[in-house]
């Protein structure tokens, strides 16, 4: 219920009068009414005013930069050999009924809380501001990923500057490994059963990672190689983003487009190759024995998860400077059905090339495959030493896209982070934020170029990002789910764009998403394992520095729970905590005059909602509407 305050006066005010009435209406309007909550304009909506957002150039921009966000390295290297793992042609089946039931559910609610809003994943907790720290925790874990991503990005220009030797540096052993190795262009068979190591593996180790015995003591130090490749990548990323989505907007044509260029090149020769159509009919042939496996399920709902880039707030960021009512209706389903094609057509690629090896190697498919890293800089160019016609042109033309498919994902989580700050401090010019978080990741990125390197990025990406990012998502869909309410949720999207909430949404977002991440949760701790590198577990000084990262990164949800809590009069009461998880007064729609439309909205919809007693029919209404 708002505040309504008539004033009548049956006089002709001259002007000093006339000033003054209207001052004191203006100040009246823009009190909170604090006996009932009602949001009103305050100081520091007004503040957040003075500075516009900005805005994508075209619809089309948004749309290709979320392409190039989504469409990552996940896709080319990571989703075929997770479905190989895991039942092939038999992991497709969960990897869709995931993407339909936790993927496209997650994307859309992300993409509808940055546009409603045009805040960045701090601010857009503003619908319950007790939550923010989620945001927080999210920033954090986008740094620490945002850090590695980089050094894995200067190790794709490395090699794609060694590609243009002639021969491929790789394909040959050299005297001073001093250990037993066999050149990868070598048609060998059945190099498995050799207890010898191929040269293209021992270039990554040896000279690109100049790995040491990881339990010696000290990281050692940097490569200047990689270094020089680390300062590269963030240049390109500060080009790129220096004037904020104006000039990354424009970037996205090629950052969403040319890894599909490439890929297509790529298809074609693979599928030319002697022996492909095998590796892709291993691919795709099902499992049916461990369709009923937990661990198939788990696998898929996080390739499904860490593909989509979900909960790192960058998809809220990038929705935030989209058009108020913008159609990102349309948006999600064209993002979320070319992600899936992307990584089905990675696998037909992959397993063209492997199937072919592994039959000039006269082995077996799973004796050529490699995961993880070692497929990008391993597996792939041991592929690609041993194409006779032009393997230079192929192997720079792989390390571009995979330099292009990780840019995209760098830009949009480095836009997140900037997003944030010029939130908080908007009168801060885009680049001094830039450069200053590329001064800081060279800083930082350079620890992974040392040959411990790898080690760092292991244990980071487990301590500070995908244990995190998986307690956050919960956390997240819940807030949105059961504090703010699905109900309200949807009349957001009804006073935003024009359109009811089907029922599909409303049960995935209620119950179906929340139970199927609930259950990652539980699976992920009933099959905890410590974490090793190589084969190598680490210190238990190691793993306490691990569990610190991740309290920290956790902690702010519970720091801010009770600064929201305690704020205002420092003592608890169950009108502090109720007022604590209530949208604040700057919530809604960031334009003015949208914003006073919505809470007209949100009166009458109020009005016309009857008020439950019992819980039973309170969660009915919460999901299915009056």
């Amino acid at each position: 219920m708002s505040l309504n305050i008539e004033i009548q006066y049956d006089v002709k005010p001259f002007n000093g009068v006339n000033k003054v009435f209207n001052e004191a209406q203006e100040i009246l309007i823009t009190k909170k009414d604090v006996t009932n909550g009602t949001p009103k304009f305050n100081e520091e909506h007004e503040k957040s005013q003075s500075a516009s957002k900005e805005k994508w150039g075209k619809d089309i921009e948004f749309l290709l930069s979320c392409i190039a966000l989504s469409v990552g390295l996940g896709n080319v290297w990571r989703f075929p050999f997770t479905a190989l793992e895991n039942g092939g042609g038999a992991f497709i089946l969960p990897y869709i009924i995931v993407l339909i039931f936790v993927g496209k559910p997650l994307y859309y609610m992300e993409l509808v809380l940055g546009q409603f809003s045009s805040r960045g994943c701090i601010k857009v907790y503003d619908m319950s501001p007790a939550m923010r720290g989620i945001g927080v925790g999210q920033v954090i874990s986008t740094c620490f990923v945002t850090t590695y991503y980089a050094s894995l990005m200067a190790l794709t220009i490395h090699y794609f500057l060694v590609s243009f030797k002639d021969p491929l540096p790789w394909s040959m052993c050299k005297e001073e490994w001093n250990v037993s190795c066999i050149d990868s262009s070598s048609i060998i068979s059945n190099i498995s059963s050799m207890k010898i190591k191929s040269s293209t593996e021992l270039y990554f180790i040896k000279d690109v990672l100049r790995e040491e015995n990881i339990t010696g003591g000290g990281i050692g130090v940097p490569n200047w190689q990689l270094c020089a490749c680390l300062i590269v990548t963030w240049t390109i990323i500060s080009c790129i983003l220096i004037k904020g989505i104006k000039s990354s907007g424009k970037a996205s044509y090629i950052l969403a487009s040319f890894p599909y260029f490439v890929m297509i090149i790529l298809l074609i020769r693979a599928l030319t190759l002697e022996g492909a159509m095998d590796g892709i009919k291993y691919l795709f042939t099902p499992q049916w024995d461990k369709i009923l496996e937990a661990n198939v399920w788990y696998a898929a709902i996080t390739q499904v998860f860490y593909s989509l880039a979900v909960c790192f707030g960058s998809i809220i960021m990038y929705s935030s400077y989209n058009r108020f009512n913008q159609n990102i209706y349309r948006d999600v389903n064209t993002i979320t059905i070319l992600d899936t094609c992307t990584s089905l057509l990675a696998g037909l690629i992959i397993f063209g090339i492997l199937g072919h090896l592994a039959f000039v190697m006269k082995v077996d498919i799973s004796e050529v495959t490699k995961s993880n890293i070692a497929l990008a800089f391993m597996a792939y160019p041991e592929t690609i030493s041993k194409i006779d016609l032009f393997p230079q042109f192929f192997s720079a033309v792989f390390f571009v896209m995979l330099f292009i498919l990780g840019m995209g994902s760098n830009i949009g989580m480095c836009g997140c982070i900037i997003t944030v700050v010029r939130d908080k401090f908007p009168q801060i010019p885009c680049w001094k934020v830039v450069l200053t978080i590329a001064g800081i990741g060279i800083a930082i990125g350079s620890l992974y170029t040392t040959p411990y390197g790898q080690y760092l990025i292991n244990f980071l990406d487990f301590y500070g990002a995908s244990f995190v990012a998986l307690i956050l998502s919960i956390v997240e869909l819940l807030t949105v789910s059961w504090i703010y309410g699905v109900d309200r949720f949807c009349g957001d999207i009804e006073f935003m764009l024009k359109r009811k909430t089907g029922l599909y949404w409303r049960i995935c977002w209620a119950f179906i998403t929340p139970f199927m991440m609930i259950g990652i949760f539980l699976y992920f701790i009933a099959t905890w394992r410590t974490l090793t590198y190589q084969g190598i577990e680490y210190s238990s000084k190691m793993h306490k520095f691990g569990w610190f990262i991740s309290f920290f990164c956790l902690s702010h949800l519970i720091i801010i729970i009770f600064y929201e809590i305690f704020k205002e009069k420092c003592k608890l009461s169950i009108h502090s905590i109720v007022n604590a998880f209530k949208p604040s007064s700057s919530w809604g729609p960031l334009e003015p005059g949208k914003l006073q439309e919505y809470k007209e909205f949100v009166m009458l919809r109020k009005a016309d909602i009857k008020k439950q007693r019992s819980l039973f029919k309170k969660i009915k209404q919460n999901v299915f509407g009056k």
